[in-house]
């Protein structure tokens, strides 16, 4: 890396100040506290409307809880706060729109899909890096409920769902990054390309996903001259067991071997068997509450000195789906380090 730029390689960002993770909040639905990960997020909602009367507005909720949390857990006031990043799978990203609102943090609104948390973190890390703020909050947040209403079938109709979907994720995760203090660093961000390779099931997402991921995964070791020997941990946000097996396939016809090391946030955050969720878990809060919760908890206490997590996103729309388009997909990675 020269004198002059944060730049190595072609994709990749090298921090040369690297963002702390401050603090992190996670919120989530019953069947994501009953979960083999219940016992690490912060807050389990004993209904899915959250006391609202509708899930747009429970979701909407969760969001901002998360919010409030992750700046709480910092020991700081929303007036410390320069920007808050966010967003959510819903038309016009409405969730973080509100919340934005009730908050009256300066916004920008971000839509990555499934890849929004890892998006906002290598955002709010180049904000933070090129001295332009001090406390950023990245955040979003997904619902089951909202999400089938949009995108495929409202969950009343019972429409029964073949074994290659994913179950959407009910919850909400922020990450509040600074300049200096106690936690995990950012040290690297590789912005993903928009790939689509024909894929037009809606629910397949692991398959529509897993080339941006791979993608995304070799030009980060191209840039960076590293191998997966070189992280604890690398993980993708939503890929579920479809997507997994796909993604080590392809990232073994480019050479890299992932191993044990790879897994996947849609297969840590339920038991698929115990709680029929399909292939695995998806949505924005997918990768966000397994990362504010579980994550951060093993880069705390040790167990992970270096993680390569890589948000995954399916960009389609319910328009697109139903005039026969196919999916476009997308992967931003950011490392994660205990230095």
């Amino acid at each position: 890396m020269s004198s002059t730029t944060k730049r190595v390689g072609k994709h990749t960002i090298q921090f040369a100040n690297p963002p702390v993770i401050v603090a992190t909040a996670s919120v989530v639905g019953p069947k994501e506290g009953e979960g083999p990960l219940g016992n690490t997020f912060d807050m389990v909602i004993t209904d899915t409307y959250f006391g609202e009367e509708s899930w747009e507005k429970a979701e909407r909720k969760m969001l901002e809880e998360a919010v409030k949390m992750v700046i709480a857990k910092a020991q700081l006031q929303w007036q410390d706060i320069d920007y808050l990043l966010a967003g959510d799978l819903l038309n016009q990203t409405i969730s973080a729109n509100y919340t934005a609102r009730n908050l009256g943090i300066p916004f920008l609104g971000l839509y990555g899909a499934c890849s929004t948390m890892y998006e906002g973190m290598a955002l709010a890390s180049i904000l933070i890096d090129g001295g332009f703020a001090t406390h950023v909050v990245a955040a979003c947040s997904s619902h089951y409920d909202t999400a089938e209403r949009q995108y495929r079938y409202p969950t009343e109709q019972g429409v029964q769902r073949p074994p290659t979907a994913q179950w959407t994720v009910t919850g909400a995760g922020a990450v509040l990054l600074a300049p200096a203090g106690n936690g995990p660093r950012i040290t690297h961000a590789t912005i993903g390309r928009v790939l689509d390779m024909g894929v037009k099931d809606p629910n397949d997402m692991g398959s529509a996903m897993a080339p941006a991921a791979v993608d995304t995964l070799v030009r980060h070791f191209q840039d960076t001259g590293r191998s997966p020997t070189d992280y604890d941990l690398i993980i993708t946000g939503d890929l579920g067991r479809v997507g997994r097996e796909l993604a080590l396939k392809l990232a073994a016809q480019n050479g890299y071997d992932l191993g044990d090391k790879y897994t996947d946030c849609g297969l840590l955050i339920y038991d698929s068997e115990r709680q029929g969720t399909y292939a695995g878990g998806s949505g924005c809060a997918c990768s966000a509450v397994v990362f504010a919760g579980h994550l951060m908890g093993k880069l705390n206490d040790g167990t992970y000195k270096r993680i390569l997590g890589i948000g995954t996103g399916a960009l389609l729309s319910p328009t697109s789906t139903y005039q026969g388009e196919s999916i476009p997909s997308i992967g931003h990675a950011v490392v994660i380090e205990k230095i």
